[in-house]
């Protein structure tokens, strides 16, 4: 089973809530669409409680509590630097199979890079 993300709803939810909607019991199947609309809302109203705990957290005077509190929620995939720099360092553990030199030269390149 494939993992989902934390703000996917589990089909089953959302044959409920089609069955609510519709007034009756729905079973079977649901579809991309219905599961994509679903996925969207709870990812939308999910967002919007955050941001208001932060907001909330910025007026009582908690600006690094919220900053904190939003990178832990919504985490910022690495970017393709970071991930670079951390396979660099997966590889150069391996020292037997690569001259560190020539990999202290591709480090100290994107090293040198914008984030």
């Amino acid at each position: 089973m494939t993992e989902q993300h934390p703000l996917t709803p589990q089909p089953e939810l959302v044959r409920q809530w089609l069955g609510e909607y519709f007034g009756t019991r729905v079973t079977g199947e649901i579809t991309a669409v219905e599961q994509y609309l679903a996925t969207q809302a709870a990812r939308w109203g999910a967002d919007q409680e955050l941001e208001e705990c932060c907001e909330w957290l910025v007026v009582d005077d908690w600006k690094n509590v919220s900053k904190h509190l939003r990178a832990a929620r919504r985490p910022k995939p690495p970017s393709l630097k970071e991930q670079s720099l951390a396979l660099i360092d997966k590889i150069q553990s391996n020292k037997e199979m690569w001259q560190t030199d020539d990999l202290d030269v591709v480090r100290r390149a994107l090293e040198s890079l914008p984030d």
